[in-house]
C-alpha cells in the first residue's frame, strides 16, 4: 500500500474508517454539491489543502469501498460530484477539448513593383525593397 486515503487509518493492519475525518470527507461532498468550489469545500470543514488534492480526492473511488477500503460515500453521491464538477468544468470552458483551429489562408504568390528609388544605406535599401513586395492573392 502506498498511501492511505484522507478518511482511513490503518489498525492492526486492516483499513479502518476515520470517523472524524470521514465525517469532514462527507461534509465536503455535500459542500461542493451544494455549489461551493473544491476549495472551500474542503476548507469549510477543515481540510486545508490544494486544489488539485481536493480533486483527487473527489474521484477516489477507494470512497465507495474496496475489498481493503470500507465504504465513505454512497454511490449516488460520487457520481453527482463527479457530474457536477464535470457539468463545471464545460461552463468554464476548461474541458481540454481540442478547439477547431482557424484555417488560415497564408498568400503564396508575390510580385515586385519597380524600384524607384535608391538609397546609399543599405539598410533603409533593404528596407524600400521589402515595401515594394505585394501579394497577389
Amino acid at each position: 500500500m502506498k498511501h492511505t486515503p484522507f478518511g482511513y487509518k490503518v489498525v492492526d493492519g486492516k483499513a479502518v474508517i476515520d470517523e472524524v475525518a470521514a465525517g469532514q470527507l462527507r461534509e465536503m461532498y455535500k459542500g461542493f454539491l451544494e455549489g461551493k468550489s473544491l476549495v472551500v469545500a474542503a476548507r469549510d470543514v477543515g481540510i486545508e489543502t490544494y486544489h488539485g488534492t481536493v480533486t483527487r480526492m473527489l474521484g477516489n473511488k477507494k470512497y465507495l469501498g474496496t475489498d481493503y477500503y470500507p465504504q465513505i460515500i454512497d454511490q449516488e453521491t460520487f457520481d453527482k460530484a463527479l457530474e457536477e464538477k464535470q457539468r463545471r468544468k464545460d461552463v468554464l470552458g476548461r474541458n481540454n477539448r481540442q478547439k477547431p483551429k482557424e484555417e488560415k489562408s497564408l498568400p503564396t504568390t508575390f510580385h515586385f513593383k519597380p524600384a524607384e528609388l535608391s538609397y546609399t544605406d543599405p539598410f533603409e535599401q533593404a528596407k524600400y525593397i521589402y515595401s515594394l513586395i505585394e501579394s497577389e492573392e
